[in-house]
């Protein structure tokens, strides 16, 4: 149990700093990520779901850049994250379940709703455990699929289903399979690429600018369909590493299983 002196003085100490100030530019751009997933609502509302759909792109934008912002000015905070997390917690929890419901799940009734704040609850644990987490799990990787991409995820699936007009039957089984699934995710422990590897900056091969550029046109192209796509490839990426790993993981199980036993024996 933490002595309560040291609480007093870790509790005085935050005071002080948010006394002193806080940094503008990266809590600015994560406004711009909560307003930008408020907005998100208000069309939702207006049923402007195509919409609602690109302001939640919008915000992942902005989620992406307040980080990188801080730790490329040196100005990260307690304060910075504590408001990044509430601010994912609307923008990519609380939106794309109430667009979900409001779109697909309202014809379900008490599944329906039941189902988008299973989406919401799932991804406030996530946020809980990667704030636990962050000083313990390799920056390379995330434990669970990010809240970002889950959102990500259901918007790209708004702006595809609206794209070729299918009709509301599909969209309504679709979209219930699909939350199940991205809410499983959130809350496991498989891993996924985190894109912070510090090599993506560096020298790269120049047939990588090529295969950029051919991307770029290609989503330039079929941007609803190209988008489904790429959210899709990232939110099956996980499952996928781990299944493939696990031969690998077993066989360095059973190992330190072997090697346990054998010297337990030994003693």
């Amino acid at each position: 149990m933490e002595p309560a002196g040291k609480t007093v003085v870790t509790v005085t100490k935050r005071q002080e700093n948010i006394r002193r100030g806080i940094y503008i530019l990266p809590n600015l751009i994560t406004a711009g990520s909560l307003f930008a997933g408020f907005y998100s609502m208000i069309e939702t509302l207006s049923g402007n779901y195509g919409s609602a759909a690109v302001w939640i792109f919008i915000s992942a934008i902005c989620d992406g850049l307040d980080g990188k912002v801080a730790r490329l000015t040196g100005t990260t905070s307690q304060f910075g994250v504590e408001f990044d997390s509430l601010a994912d917690l609307v923008a990519f929890g609380v939106t794309p379940g109430l667009m979900m419901y409001a779109w697909a799940l309202k014809p379900f009734g008490r599944l329906g709703w039941l189902a988008a704040f299973l989406f919401v609850v799932c991804g406030a644990l996530r946020l809980a455990r990667f704030n636990v987490q962050v000083e313990t799990v390799e920056s390379k990787r995330f434990v669970g699929l990010p809240i970002p991409a889950a959102a990500s995820m259901v918007a790209s699936t708004v702006l595809l289903f609206n794209h070729f007009g299918w009709p509301s039957s599909y969209k309504r089984l679709a979209i219930l399979a699909l939350i199940y699934l991205l809410a499983f995710l959130m809350v496991s422990s498989v891993k996924y690429y985190s894109f912070k590897d510090p090599e993506l900056i560096k020298r790269q091969p120049f047939g990588f600018l090529v295969l950029a550029v051919v991307l770029l046109i290609i989503v330039a192209a079929e941007p609803a369909v190209m988008v489904f796509v790429i959210m899709l490839c990232y939110v099956l990426s996980g499952p996928i590493g781990f299944l493939v790993g696990l031969p690998r993981r077993m066989r360095l199980e059973k190992a330190m299983h072997k090697g346990h036993e054998e010297q337990t024996h030994s003693s």
